[in-house]
Formats: structure tokens, sequence, C-alpha cells
């Protein structure tokens, strides 16, 4: 399989070219190089999707909405993977089920990557044509949904490996070169409140969820300076929080006690002490590291044991909105979170190393309207049931993150990276 040459380091937002297109394009052939056909077919569960069906979609989704319609001459590359990778759109007809991607043992992958080549070819052929307006906005948006799918496919394969009792690693499990550091002492940053605008707004892409820009109001508030870490939860398991039923809403206590929760995803005792599995096999669990693979059950009740709440995306936002938008993505190479570490004079760790679930459920901005078209199911349909996470992952693409973005998922989902940063309300006088 080609593409395993080590992706280049790129924090900067995508911008449209045929050049962005192949790199991004190319980070995902990167990330699955080392995967065999068996390792990429496997479903391990609804919610997560093979890596070859990853690779497929994204590319299911340049050949449907760019090429199909626009480029001249363009031959399908096979009349039945518009039913195969289809994911949930409605408006372009039937699908295979998404329960049932694991048994597609056919296509092979070898085949997929010759797919990703035929659309990649006639797609540099249509950039090297000239792009006509219409197309660029739904090309930039073919990029993010791609690297949206890169995050996915490392969640997924990291799913799929802690199943398998050899526990096998994605990437070296030898020590990881990184210098062994404490976490920030937590700390407490106030903000006034007021009216305050959130939303995407200006220039660059953003999803249509992100928007449009509008105004909210907030009582003074502060939040935490670095993320909840793992020896902090552990703390909170000690105590019995998952046993505790003040802490819990109904939802939650009831679905931790069918699952039988009593650590984070992917935990696990050795020796007397606590692992997890990672994308580097399975390591001891770093007590300095944030917490991650929690669900928003468990977030909620360890704010409530912590006597702290969990900020809304409001909050989270105008905290974020003036820092730079740096952090441990999936490009530096570590794959797991790590301690967060920083100046005084802001909270750290708000971009990369966990998804920060907030309080806010995921519903439409006011004057938010869906995209006409197929395109339009792309975020919309979905604002249902589902809370808002914020500021990406150690499995984000650097360069994929702004203060706008909404991530979401159900309340009782844990294998993404998700962990949780706690908020606290104020007096007016104390801000």
């Amino acid at each position: 399989m080609t593409g395993s040459r080590k992706p280049e380091v790129v924090t900067a937002p995508l911008s449209l070219s045929l050049d962005a297109y192949r790199h991004v394009r190319s980070q995902s052939q990167a990330l699955a190089s080392s995967l065999s056909d068996a390792d990429a077919t496997v479903q391990s569960m609804e919610d997560a999707s093979p890596a070859k069906w990853h690779l497929a979609h994204t590319t299911w989704f340049f050949e449907t909405f760019v090429l199909v319609p626009s480029a001249q001459d363009y031959a399908v590359f096979h009349p039945a993977y518009n039913f195969l990778f289809n994911s949930y759109y409605e408006a372009v007809g039937e699908r295979h089920a998404r329960p049932q991607r694991g048994m597609l043992t056919r296509p092979t992958l070898d085949e997929i990557c010759a797919y990703r080549a035929h659309v990649d070819a006639a797609m540099a052929r249509l950039f090297d044509g000239g792009l006509d307006d219409a197309l660029r906005p739904l090309i930039e948006l073919g990029l993010h949904h791609e690297q949206q799918h890169q995050e996915l496919l490392l969640t997924d394969i990291l799913h799929m490996f802690a199943q398998n009792p050899l526990r096998p690693a994605f990437r070296a499990p030898q020590p990881l070169a990184m210098p062994s550091h404490r976490s920030a002492a937590l700390d407490w940053f106030a903000y006034e409140g007021g009216v305050v605008e959130i939303g995407a707004g200006g220039d660059g892409f953003a999803f249509d969820c992100e928007g449009p820009r509008h105004s909210v109001f907030l009582r003074p508030f502060e939040l935490a300076s670095r993320a909840v870490t793992n020896g902090e939860w552990l703390s909170f398991m000690k105590a019995g929080g998952y046993d505790e039923p003040s802490y819990w809403l109904s939802d939650g206590l009831a679905v931790a006690r069918a699952r039988g929760w009593c650590a984070p995803l992917y935990w696990f005792e050795k020796d007397g002490a606590w692992w997890s599995m990672t994308l580097r096999g399975p390591q001891p669990v770093d007590l300095e590291a944030p917490v991650a693979h929690v669900s928003f059950y468990e977030a909620d009740a360890f704010a409530r044991y912590a006597g702290a709440r969990l900020p809304s995306e409001a909050e989270w936002e105008v905290a974020a909105r003036d820092q730079p938008v740096e952090g441990n993505f999936s490009v530096h190479g570590y794959l797991r979170p790590r301690p967060q570490n920083s100046g005084t004079d802001a909270p750290c760790g708000l971009y990369g190393d966990v998804w920060e679930w907030t309080h806010s459920a995921y519903s439409a901005y006011p004057g938010f309207a869906p995209a006409e078209g197929a395109v339009g199911e792309y975020n919309g349909k979905f604002m249902s049931g589902q809370m808002v996470l914020r500021g990406g992952s150690c499995a984000t693409p650097a360069g994929h993150m702004r203060p706008s973005y909404r991530n979401f998922f159900h309340p009782d989902k844990r294998w993404q990276f998700s962990g949780l940063r706690l908020a606290r309300d104020l007096a007016k006088d104390d801000v």
C-alpha cells in the first residue's frame, strides 16, 4: 500500500489548492499504511467503521458531489460503490447498512487504494482546468470532511485493537520520546460574562453548524486552567464516584450500571496498577495527563463530585477565541493525551489532547439554515439528543481546529478522546 511516508507537520488552516488536496488525501493513506487488509476490514462496533470504509467513503464524497456532476467525461470507478460507501445521505440513494460495514470483505484494501488513485487523478485534472466558483466550497467541505474521518479512523482502530486479546499497537509501543513532566497545578480564570458573540462569522472555512454568529448572554464564570487529569479521575474512582447516585444524572446512572462502568474506557488493572490501551499499545496510565475516553454522563458526574460543573460551549469559546490554536494533535505523533503545562495568563490545553465535553446540547444557532441539496444533510439533521464537545484531541489533524468548531456525540459515547474541563459560577463582585 502506498502512502507510508511520515506526513508533513502542517498546523495552519487549509487553503484550497491541488497541493492542499493532495496533502489531506496523503495523510489518510499514511494513517492506514501499516494496516493489513484484515485490520482495515474489521468493524468492532456499530459506532465504528472499518479503516477501509473510511478511505472509500471520503473518496466517494469527491466522486459523488464533485466529479460526477462537474467533470466532463468522468468515468465512475465502480457502479456499486455509491451503495457501499454512502454514509447517511438520503438524497443520494440507498446504502449499505451501517452496522454491517465490517461484512465488506470485498472490495479489498488494494482495490480501495486504486479507487482513491482514480478519483485523485480526476480531481487533479479538474484543478488543472481551473475550478468553477461553485465547486470550491464543495471541495473545501470534502477536505475538512476527510480530516474528520482521519480522526475517526484512528479512534476506530484503537477500539478494534482494544478488542484483541493480543492488544496490538498501531504505532511503536516503546517508551515515547517525550520528556516526563507534571501537569500544571489547577487554577481558575475568571470571566466577567455579559453579552458576547460566538460562532463562525469571518473569513475561512467553517461547517454550517458553527454559524450564524450571534449574541449570547453569559453570567460571570470561571474556567479551570487545564483539563481534569487521570490522577484526579482515579481519586473520583477511589471515592466511590461511580456508585454515588447524587453525582449522576438519572439516565447516566442507568447507563453506567447497565454497562458496568467503573473506570474510563480502555483502563484495566495489571499488577496492582492501572493501565490503558492506547494507539501505542498497553501503557501505564499517566496520572498527570488529561483523562480521556469518558462519556458526557461520567464527565458531568465528576464535575458534581468536584463541586463544579461543565462549561457551556459559549463559555468555552469565549475562553479559547483569543488563544493560539496550538496543542497536541495527531501529526505530532504522541497519539495520546500528554500533561498540560503552560503559562499563567490563560487556560492551557484548550486545543488538542482531549475533546472537552460541555453541558450544551447540540442544537441550531439562531438563524441556522442547512445548505440546499444533499450536502445539507451533513450536520443539521443530527441536532437531537447529542452534546457538544470543543477543542480537538491528540487524534485531530493539525490545522483542522478553530474556536467555533462544534463536535457532537451522544452522551453515552466513550470511544473518542473525550475528557473535560471544569467551570464554576461567579458572583459579579468576584470578577
